[in-house]
């Protein structure tokens, strides 16, 4: 069974920066892609950023060069650099990653990220 913890989430101002880990119970090398999701309540989950087993990265619009994707193979674990937080990146942040095998998805339990204004 394959975990993934979350952490870094807290609050902050408007402006400030937030760095979110998530910490795999296997080898990253084993997932096709690493995702970050958030949830606002009374919205959908939503794709926040990606990087998959190359390396190559994918961010929404709405994070683009606030927010980095980053991993450490040696540590098998996938970090968010968030930078210039906005009172509307406020969620509930959640780590995923796709199996190579069978394409499953696996997630976090989730870490709350409040940005005040």
């Amino acid at each position: 069974q394959v975990q993934l913890v979350e952490s870094g989430g807290g609050l902050v101002q408007a402006g400030g920066s937030l760095r979110l880990s998530c910490a795999a119970s296997r080898s990253i090398f084993s997932f096709s892609a690493m995702n970050w999701y958030r949830q606002s309540p009374g919205k959908q989950r939503e794709l926040v950023a990606t990087i998959r087993i190359g390396g190559s990265t994918n961010y929404a619009d709405f994070v683009k060069g606030r927010f980095t994707i980053s991993r450490d193979n040696a540590k098998n674990m996938m970090d968010l650099q968030m930078n210039s937080l906005k009172p509307e990146d406020t969620a509930v942040y959640y780590c995923n990653a796709i199996g190579l095998e069978f394409q499953r998805a696996y997630w976090g339990q989730g870490t709350q990220v409040t940005v005040s204004s």
